[in-house]
């Protein structure tokens, strides 16, 4: 029986590949928005790693600042996961140059899925866009929280509310396919390929003992294969449309377990995905294992 046609924005990034790699082996045709020749051929070198088939894919050339290749992208498509967003390794001073890209591929995005008619929308935004700059607290964390973009918080974590919202609001005033959100905490796991995304970077720096000093401060985290199942469930299932979804392996740890936690943990629960969508996360400590064994391989440790 023929599966549905995907398309995966950002296909070659961290998140991006594992979802290509995720809806080929359930059988989809998948075609995955890269932003250059190059970024392709990265994607399918992670594919033969992998020893997965990569006959059922096709890549268009797209950026989030311009619309070459968006109309192209979406033909055809029944459903789009948008992974693609900046995350850069730096600090970066001025958060516009991350909320404009972020708002505007996300648009874009929206607008292309609603000109080929697509189904859904599965949209990666982050526990950025939940979690941040609010007061500090007893409770979990849930989808109904959202950041405070206005609280002194980082560029990066500044992007996100707004372009998550910017997609809500889009989908409210415009109509067209229906749109779901997945909130990730911090992504880990197996490891593609050689180049790193910012997460995966600072682990490196731990396994390196490359990082001049690190808070043993406990961080939520999220194995980067469940996070793209929960794409693929947010992307199947009735109950999912018009819904947000946390995604967390479970309580916080932290990166460096030789002593006591310092510091208060964000307590995130993902009830909501287990309970509504039968989303089963893997230990963190488990995905912080193959993330580090998945570095050696690569050599890059």
């Amino acid at each position: 029986m023929a599966r549905e046609l995907v398309l995966v924005t950002g296909g070659s990034g961290f998140l991006g590949t594992h979802c290509v790699m995720a809806l080929l082996a359930r059988g989809h045709p998948v075609r995955a928005t890269v932003r250059s020749v190059e970024r392709g051929n990265e994607l399918r070198a992670a594919l033969a790693r992998a020893r997965i088939d990569a006959a059922n894919l096709t890549t268009v050339q797209a950026d989030l600042l311009g619309d070459a290749g968006w109309a192209e992208a979406a033909a055809g498509c029944t459903y789009i996961l948008h992974t693609a967003s900046p995350f850069p390794a730096r600090m970066q001073r001025n958060a516009e140059d991350l909320v404009h890209p972020a708002r505007e591929g996300a648009l874009r995005a929206l607008r292309a899925a609603r000109d080929a008619q697509v189904a859904r929308v599965v949209m990666t935004s982050s526990f950025a866009a939940v979690g941040y700059g609010n007061t500090p607290r007893g409770s979990e964390y849930t989808e109904e929280d959202w950041s405070d973009p206005e609280a002194g918080i980082s560029a990066y974590a500044k992007s996100k509310t707004p372009a998550e919202r910017a997609a809500w609001d889009f989908t409210a005033r415009e109509g067209g396919p229906a749109l779901a959100v997945v909130n990730p905490a911090g992504i880990i796991g197996l490891v593609p390929g050689p180049r790193l995304s910012t997460s995966i970077q600072l682990v490196r720096r731990v396994l390196s003992a490359s990082l001049p000093g690190l808070p043993r401060i406990p961080i939520p985290l999220v194995d980067v294969r469940d996070v793209a199942a929960l794409h693929l469930a947010a992307m199947e299932h009735p109950a999912a449309a018009g819904e947000r979804f946390l995604a967390v392996a479970g309580p916080a740890v932290p990166l460096r377990e030789l002593a006591s936690r310092l510091g208060t943990a964000k307590e995130v629960s993902n009830k909501k995905g287990t309970t509504s969508l039968g989303w089963e996360p893997r230990p963190a400590a488990d995905s912080l294992l193959d993330t580090a064994n998945s570095l050696l391989e690569l050599g890059l440790v």
